[in-house]
């Protein structure tokens, strides 16, 4: 079955006034219709750079997408012709971002944002658009939709602005949503109400790309997992074998440092040092010098990702001959 989104050798470089970084390195990824898939990993490891790359919403300049190709249906977005590109947006593929009040305009009220939206990819008139758009208000629970449709994003809360984002997501019905940090800037009880009403409310053959750095959220919602480090992936599996047998260092690492009832440890787990400067990647492993496993071939040539049994991992330690 060919997947429904493939992202190949994805290359993604910036500008800067320290020279040309590269923020996303090479990285490939398939996922199947009605997958979840989690994008984990530290801040700057190249996540959101990825998510916006898929819907070519890189800035240019500073940031150009270098090499690759991402496939989605069997079009290649990345050379698609922005006129065809734009109704994809959307309708296709939907993106939630992690700061609703920067995504939302603030100079337009609730309801005609929903409603243009619509009418964008829906030949309806204004009077069903906004039907649809206040159906979409009560669906993901918002309470007063007549009244908030006029309201202005200032005036609603982090999480109903939230929820407002997740209706634009979902009322165009696409066959895949981007969920870029969603419930980061919201307070611990509106995130699980923000997630349980992201699984509730999409379709099952709907899939979704979820992009965080808590892995509770990704073992609450995803079936499988890709982990990112300074710009690379460097382990996929299904969420169940990367929880109960995580092969990367820096996958060990992550799922050490969360806190556990089963555990009685006064201080949790930390990686020790730092994530390696952009503009300085070590020649080796990028996780080599903050890694407790490591030997001479890790720091001298960096590791390409192997087949492990339907998974993939980034390191020397799997090698067939790691010491030679």
């Amino acid at each position: 079955m060919n997947p429904l989104l493939s992202i190949q050798n994805l290359t993604v470089r910036f500008e800067t006034d320290e020279g040309l970084i590269t923020a996303v390195d090479g990285i490939s990824l398939d996922m199947q219709q009605g997958q979840t898939w989690g994008l984990v990993g530290e801040s700057g490891s190249g996540k959101s750079v990825t998510a916006l790359s898929i819907l070519r919403l890189i800035p240019s300049p500073p940031g150009r997408i270098a090499d690759g190709a991402i496939l989605f249906q069997g079009q290649d977005l990345l050379r698609l012709p922005m006129e065809q590109l734009r109704p994809l947006r959307g309708e296709q593929i939907s993106l939630i971002f992690q700061e609703p009040m920067t995504a939302l305009s603030p100079l337009h009220r609730i309801g005609r944002q929903l409603i243009e939206t619509i009418r964008f990819h829906r030949a309806i008139s204004r009077r069903n658009a906004r039907e649809t758009a206040l159906d979409w208000m009560q669906k993901v629970g918002i309470p007063d939709p007549e009244a908030r449709l006029e309201a202005w994003p200032h005036e609603l809360s982090g999480g109903m602005r939230q929820r407002v984002m997740i209706a634009m997501a979902l009322m165009l019905e696409p066959r895949l949503i981007i969920a870029d940090e969603p419930t980061t800037a919201l307070d611990v009880t509106i995130q699980a109400q923000i997630l349980d009403l992201m699984r509730s409310m999409r379709k099952p053959d709907t899939s979704l790309l979820l992009i965080t750095h808590d892995m509770g959220v990704i073992r609450e919602m995803c079936t499988h997992v890709a982990v990112m480090y300074a710009g690379e992936i460097v382990e996929t599996a299904t969420a169940d074998e990367l929880f109960n047998n995580p092969l990367h260092p820096y996958t060990r690492a992550l799922l050490a440092s969360i806190p556990s009832l089963h555990r009685d440890e006064k201080r949790l787990p930390v990686i020790e040092g730092q994530v390696p400067s952009p503009h300085q990647m070590p020649e080796g492993c990028r996780f080599a010098a903050r890694c407790p496993l490591r030997f001479d071939r890790c720091t001298t040539r960096h590791p390409e990702p192997l087949d492990l049994y339907g998974r993939r991992v980034a390191c020397w330690k799997y090698a067939s001959d790691p010491l030679s």
